[in-house]
């Protein structure tokens, strides 16, 4: 279930998504402010990409290791991932187990 509501401000979604963690808080952070540059055709900008890993189940620690582990810390490397995983390239459960692998194994 989702824990974005539509009364949230762009910071209460933050907060409830990163779950107390900060590198999560980064994450997204990064994305807000990267994300007009990168895909600036994207439908509601940075929130909308954060939006999307709510709608998956993608919370907290689990952000931090995509954008941190999978993605070198590359805010582009991060939304080209999840733009793959919403043209259907792989599965949004290939997501989460690639967001649950602390050890790389999954590529």
């Amino acid at each position: 279930m989702s824990r974005i509501e539509l009364t949230d401000s762009p910071m209460d979604a933050l907060i409830k998504m990163a779950e107390g963690n900060p590198g999560a808080a980064v994450a997204m952070m990064d994305i807000l402010k990267q994300h007009d540059e990168i895909d600036p055709q994207a439908m509601l900008g940075g929130l909308g990409t954060i939006m999307i890993l709510d709608t998956w189940g993608i919370y907290g620690s689990s952000i931090y290791i995509l954008y941190s582990d999978k993605c070198d810390r590359n805010v582009r490397q991060l939304l080209m991932l999840l733009r793959a995983t919403q043209l259907g390239f792989f599965s949004h459960t290939k997501l989460q187990q690639m967001a649950e692998d602390q050890m790389r194994s999954v590529n």
